[in-house]
C-alpha cells in the first residue's frame, strides 16, 4: 500500500494518515468570532485526513485583521470549537488550531475593538482589505507595539493555547507566515525596531522565539508546531535575506520536541520568490536544520507527496485548496479518482454555500 494512506505517528499521536489538510481561511465566523454551527460540518466531512490544521483564528479582539474570522479567546468561542473538535475525532483525525494575530494586516471595520491595528513597527501595508460594511479599503498605519506590552501579547498566545487544548485540540500552529504579525517580527522591511526585539538578526527572531517557548512551556512542546513560508512576498512582506533569517530562527526552537515545523513554499499559491530560490531546494536547506517532524504545502499531488515522504524529506503532506470541494479528498486520492474544483467566488462567503455543502463522490 502506498505509505501516503498508511497510519503513522506524530510526535507521539497516532494519525490514520500521511495527509494533513492545510488551514484555509474561510470567514465563517460570526461576528464575535464565534464559528457557525455548520463549521463543525466542514470539517467533520474533511476528517478522513490524518490531522486538520484549523483556520487562522485570532488570540484575542487585537489580533482579528479579516471580516467574520473565528476567535479562541472567549468562552462563546470555546464552547463553539469543542463541538468542532468532537466531530472530528470521531472520525478518526486530530486537530491542531492555528492562531494567527494579523498584526499591521487589518481593518478597523473588521474588528471588535476601536483600537487601531497593532505591529512591531509603524510601518503601513500596500494594497486592500475586504470589508463587509465598505468593500475593499486601504490598509491603515498600524501602531508599533511599546517594549513593555511585548510580555502581555506572549501570554494572550499562551492563554489561546491552553484555551484550544481545553477546547479539545491535539496541539495549536503559531502562524509565523504569509506576512501576519509573528512574520512581521521576523521581516526586515516590517521590523524596525531598537529594543533589542528588532535592527539585528537575532533582535528580529527573538519574538517569535519568546512566543514559541512560552507556549511550549504551557501546553507542551510535543503540541506547539509553527508554520513558515521563507521567500514568500505576500501581505507586503519583504526580507532582505529570509534563508538567513529561517535558518537562525529554527536554530533557536526546540524543534526536536515540537510536533513539526510546517513550511509554506513560496510556490504554494505565488509564484513569486523573495531572494530564497528555488522551493525545493529551499525545503532540503530547512530540513537540515530541523530535528524532528517537517510538513509542507505547495500545490502537492498524490505522486509528488509520497515522492516527498520516500527521501525522508517530509514526514506529512500537506493539502490545501483540493479540501475546499472534495471533503473525501483523501478518498478520491487513494482511488485516482477525479478531483472537484472549488467555487472560488464562494471562498469567502458568509454561508454554508460553498463551503459545507460539496458532496462526496456517489458511490
Amino acid at each position: 500500500m502506498n505509505s501516503l494512506f498508511e497510519p503513522t505517528t506524530l510526535a507521539g499521536l497516532p494519525l490514520q494518515n500521511h495527509i494533513v489538510m492545510a488551514p484555509l481561511t474561510r470567514n465563517r465566523a460570526d461576528a464575535m468570532g464565534v464559528p457557525k454551527p455548520f463549521v463543525r460540518d466542514y470539517y467533520a466531512q474533511r476528517a478522513s485526513a490524518g490531522l486538520i490544521i484549523s483556520e487562522g483564528t485570532q488570540t484575542s479582539f487585537a489580533g482579528q485583521g479579516y471580516c467574520r474570522t473565528p476567535g479562541m479567546h472567549t468562552p462563546e468561542q470555546i464552547a463553539a470549537w469543542k463541538h468542532v473538535t468532537d466531530a472530528v475525532h470521531a472520525r478518526g483525525a486530530k486537530m491542531f488550531m492555528q492562531f494567527m494575530h494579523c498584526g499591521r494586516i487589518a481593518h478597523p471595520l473588521n474588528r471588535q475593538i476601536a483600537d487601531a491595528p497593532v505591529a512591531p513597527s509603524a510601518v503601513k501595508p500596500a494594497g486592500q482589505m475586504w470589508t463587509d460594511q465598505q468593500q475593499l479599503q486601504d490598509y491603515p498605519t498600524p501602531r508599533a507595539f511599546e517594549t513593555a506590552e511585548l510580555p502581555a501579547l506572549i501570554e494572550e498566545f499562551v492563554t489561546a493555547a491552553r484555551n484550544a487544548i481545553a477546547a479539545g485540540f491535539d496541539g495549536v500552529e503559531l502562524h509565523s507566515a504569509n506576512g501576519y504579525l509573528l512574520n512581521q517580527f521576523l521581516a526586515s522591511n516590517t521590523n524596525l525596531r531598537t529594543d533589542g526585539y528588532g535592527t539585528s538578526l537575532q533582535g528580529r527572531i527573538r519574538f517569535v522565539v519568546e512566543v514559541v517557548k512560552a507556549v511550549a512551556g504551557a501546553i507542551g512542546a510535543a503540541r506547539t508546531a509553527i508554520r513558515v513560508s521563507p521567500g514568500h512576498m505576500f501581505n507586503d512582506i519583504v526580507d532582505a535575506n529570509p534563508l538567513e533569517t529561517h535558518v537562525a530562527l529554527l536554530d533557536a526552537l526546540p524543534t526536536a520536541d515540537m510536533a513539526y515545523v510546517h513550511v509554506m513554499l513560496a510556490d504554494a499559491f505565488s509564484p513569486q520568490l523573495n531572494n530564497a530560490g528555488d522551493p525545493q531546494v529551499l525545503l532540503r536547506t530547512l530540513r537540515a536544520h530541523i530535528k524532528g517532524a517537517l510538513i509542507a504545502a505547495g500545490n502537492l499531488t498524490a505522486e509528488s507527496a509520497q515522492a516527498h515522504l520516500d527521501s525522508g524529506l517530509l514526514q506529512l503532506a500537506v493539502f490545501g485548496r483540493p479540501f475546499i470541494a472534495n471533503p473525501d479528498l483523501v478518498e478520491r486520492l487513494k482511488a485516482g479518482a477525479p478531483v472537484a474544483a472549488p467555487r472560488a467566488e464562494l471562498f469567502y462567503t458568509a454561508d454554508a454555500e460553498g463551503y459545507s455543502d460539496y458532496p462526496a463522490l456517489a458511490g
